[in-house]
């Protein structure tokens, strides 16, 4: 294998703008646009989860002088109220809940509120400082409003330090699966709401994700940059982490931390939780990127995903590493119309799992045998998550010898899991938190507890009819080949008739013309060591990608190409590409 050249990082440059770093600059911006002949200011600092604020609330007292402060903590109802409130979205299962139809208000004591509105309407004179989730409730139309955002994988980062706790509780040292459940059905998506409506009014962006190196920007600024990603291909900030079933894969060739016992996950474009580098010309400005799914909703996916998904991003990317690690977990995916009525989701999760390596061994768990009771199965499975004993798989799961480059399909409703000596790129429709364990193979997770099974979902989802043969007739490596031209080869590699996806694959040593047809592109360079995307047009600069890295291409983009650089040596090279196929959605979301 040669060096790594996997970049962890990557940048989006963004031209003729730059920003404030430091907590002293920053609060040194924030005074000099203070009107001074004013009586009385006021400041609002609208935060998103998990950002530890007070570091900018000394530097705003340091920098400009007397102010008088107010967290918005203080209007929030009692934490015991607020917890029986979310409970009916945070159930008690131990892995999932239901998407709240909760606002940030509903969190918020109207008594409280208003006599907080009322004191910042009494004081005449001097400067108020509103700060913390819920700030932009006291006070509507500040003289400076300050949005403090936070990437998710970072908070679940601080999740796990004990750093900070959920909407309207201290429970910092609660187990961190409840903390993200709770904050995957209700904290984000009440602040979300929040943020969406702040785009246009914000004047200020805060990222504190680097405690000790903040960076500030314009809310122009912000909304520009954003503007400017859309109109070339991007990747987000990938982000990893080990499981009990990890392997060593990743750490090779995406240059990860040796002394770790392993990675599991690589995710490398999942929207909702990476984060985007913004380059400008003095600072290196990290922001998550669903934001600009919210901003850019059809620059970024195209009018007609948009119209279809909204303001969500409807597939990731990601890898699952088992090189010299275990199996996964045997699992299945809900249906449509279970998922919708079970959690509120309004598509399920089709995907895929695309063998970017295997060892001679290796294998996939795909579809039932033949001929099974599935009672006895059920039974059985049962037995092992209730008296702990073991689960004979190979009694009623089928097995498939698998190799670098298949491509099998699952959706939803089929039981799988890969096994050990593989790393698998998964595409995939987005909820990517419904995934139902019906077994784990006698393990424990990495904090020493059993992971939690899922089998009173599980056995609801399993499709009893998807056996052998229709197994082999229908999801396994389905490749065919479409067209070809000077240098290249395009296959489809599978399209299920209950999936919205459609994947594509390009073998080639030249240049490759490809067209986003307005629907967004996800792309993932899975042979060769390098390839260039290039605009036909010179619409955008030049975009390097390099083995095993993700990126997207907007809609807006239009045309591209991808093309080897001489670090291939004249080598074949491969891209997996992911798009929405437009026809299919009324068959997978629930209106």
């Amino acid at each position: 294998m040669n060096n790594s050249n996997f970049d962890k990082f990557p940048e989006v440059p963004i031209k003729g703008y730059y920003g404030f770093k430091g907590w002293e600059e920053i609060g040194g911006e924030i005074n000099r646009n203070l009107n001074k002949e004013k009586k009385k200011s006021i400041i609002v600092i609208e935060c998103y989860p998990g950002v530890l604020i007070d570091p900018f609330i000394n530097a705003m007292q340091s920098q400009i002088g007397n102010i008088t402060f107010i967290d918005a903590s203080s209007g929030l109802k009692p934490e015991e109220e607020i917890t029986k409130m979310v409970f009916p979205f945070v159930t008690d299962d131990p892995v999932f809940g239901y998407v709240t139809s909760l606002s940030l208000l509903d969190f918020f004591d109207e008594n409280s509120l208003k006599k907080h509105q009322k004191e910042i309407e009494q004081q005449d004179k001097g400067i108020i400082c509103i700060y913390g989730i819920g700030a932009s409730l006291f006070y509507s139309e500040p003289d400076v409003l300050i949005y403090a955002d936070m990437p998710r994988w970072e908070i679940q980062l601080r999740f796990r330090n004990n750093w900070v706790g959920n909407l309207g509780a201290s429970n910092f040292t609660d187990e961190f699966s409840y903390k993200y459940k709770r904050a995957f059905f209700v904290d984000w998506k009440v602040c979300d709401r929040v943020k969406m409506d702040m785009f246009e009014k914000m004047d200020y962006v805060l990222d504190s994700t680097i405690q000790d190196a903040p960076k500030m920007i314009t809310g122009k600024t912000f909304l520009e940059a954003m503007k400017q990603v859309v109109k070339r291909p991007f990747s987000v900030v990938p982000f990893f982490d080990p499981g009990p079933w990890g392997g060593q894969w990743l750490k090779e060739v995406c240059d990860l931390d040796r002394s770790k016992v392993n990675y599991a996950w690589g995710f490398v474009c999942v929207p909702e939780e990476n984060s985007l580098l913004l380059r400008f010309d003095n600072i290196l400005f990290e922001t998550a990127s669903i934001n600009l799914v919210y901003y850019q909703p059809r620059q970024l996916l195209g009018d007609k995903v948009y119209e279809a998904f909204g303001a969500e991003f409807p597939i990731r990317f990601d890898f699952l590493d088992t090189m010299e690690g275990g199996n996964l977990s045997l699992q299945v995916h809900p249906l449509t119309e279970y998922i919708h009525e079970k959690f509120g989701m309004n598509y399920t999760q089709n995907e895929s799992y695309y063998f970017l390596d295997a060892k001679e061994d290796a294998v996939v768990y795909l579809g039932l045998k033949d001929n099974i009771v599935p009672d006895k199965m059920l039974e059985e499975l049962e037995a092992a998550q209730e008296e702990g004993g073991s689960f004979d798989t190979d009694k009623f799961v089928e097995k498939w010898s698998v190799k670098k480059h298949d491509h099998v399909l699952i959706p939803a409703g089929t039981v799988h899991c890969s096994g050990a000596n593989t790393v698998v790129l998964e595409i995939s429709a987005t909820p990517y938190i419904f995934t139902f364990k019906l077994w784990d193979w006698d393990r424990l997770g990495l904090n020493g507890k059993p992971r939690p099974i899922s089998l009173k979902h599980g056995r609801e989802a399993i499709q009893w009819d998807r056996t052998i043969d229709w197994t082999r007739d229908n999801i396994l490596d389905k490749v065919e080949k479409t067209s070809e031209g000077d240098g290249w080869i395009e296959e489809k590699t599978g399209l299920h008739e209950g999936s919205f996806i459609e994947t594509h694959r390009h073998w080639f040593t030249k240049k490759v013309f490809h067209e986003t047809d307005g629907v967004v592109n996800i792309l993932n360079l899975v042979e060769g060591r390098e390839v260039i995307v290039e605009s036909p047009s010179g619409a955008f600069e030049p975009f390097i990608i390099h083995y095993a890295e993700t990126f997207i291409v907007p809609a807006e983009v239009g045309a591209y190409t991808v093309r080897p650089t001489v670090e291939n040596g004249g080598k074949r090279c491969a891209t997996m590409k992911a798009i929405v196929r437009i026809e299919n959605i009324p068959h997978n979301r629930i209106n």
